[in-house]
């Protein structure tokens, strides 16, 4: 069983660092590695488990990428699976971070590193494309007409009217909750 757990831990913290050092662009753009390693091949999990971890990691403190990491180690190795993944997902970003710091004044101004991080936004872009059209599906595969018509809404209303995030995020939350309590209530009186 303990070796079975050093194993788990062990692919655990290398799996993370590796999607760490690689997934550039913030905590959306690890989602789709995760699911490709963690649904995909190696069938730890489902979409809809991935995505409820997704949601927790967003609503929790702290880097997504760190809590979604976490999230994923616990659910497939426990408590140290979760400590593992996490050691793995912050390694490469302290590295990156301390040699930047130390050599931040010789690169400031260096126009291939300017040419180098502008590539890396397009591939980040491509990345948060895909992850938001895989979550669209997994939407639309639950059949529910007030998810599938709230996400377009809430994309619409903040890249058109460009509404206040925290205001759509408020009264998604209240839909949300006026819908669960009219469902419960459906539920009793039937």
């Amino acid at each position: 069983m303990l070796k079975n757990t050093l194993k788990t831990c062990a692919w655990l913290f290398g799996i993370n660092l590796l999607i760490s050092a690689f997934a550039f662009g913030g905590g959306y753009t690890v989602i789709p590695v995760i699911r490709k390693y963690f649904v995909q091949k190696k069938r730890l999990m489902n979409d809809d488990e991935l995505m409820g971890m997704t949601a927790m990691a967003q609503s929790s403190p702290g880097a997504i990428a760190i809590n979604l990491s976490s999230l994923t180690g616990f659910r497939v190795g426990g408590v140290a699976g979760a400590i593992s993944s996490a050691i793995g997902a912050v390694t490469p970003p302290l590295i990156i971070l301390s040699v930047v710091s130390l050599w931040y004044a010789a690169v400031q101004n260096n126009h291939v590193i300017s040419i180098i991080f502008k590539g890396m936004q397009a591939g980040v872009a491509a990345l948060i494309a895909d992850f938001a059209s895989s979550t669209y599906r997994t939407i639309l595969r639950q059949k529910s007409l007030f998810f599938t018509v709230m996400t377009p809404a809430v994309v619409i209303a903040s890249f058109i009217f460009s509404i206040n995030i925290i205001l759509i995020i408020c009264i998604c939350i209240c839909l949300s909750l006026i819908r669960a309590l009219l469902k419960n209530g459906a539920k009793h009186d039937g």
